[in-house]
């Protein structure tokens, strides 16, 4: 079984708003009502859980919101 990296949807849109749609950080901390401190920090997290699915070759899970 292919092992997972586990991403929350936070992160994903984060990722979504900031890597694919090229919005800067401080437009994408906006639209998601948090602060740009907080924001990096999701970047963070994501950018390295992507990181090591990419290089390891595990799967991408997105983790749902309950």
């Amino acid at each position: 079984m292919l092992e997972e990296v586990e991403l929350g949807v936070d992160e994903l849109e984060a990722i979504r708003l900031c890597d694919y749609k090229n919005l800067e950080q401080t437009e994408t901390a906006k639209k998601m009502k948090i602060s740009q401190s907080t924001l990096q920090r999701i970047l963070t997290s994501a950018r390295k859980k992507i990181a090591e699915a990419l290089i390891k070759g595990k799967a991408i899970k997105i983790k749902k919101k309950l």
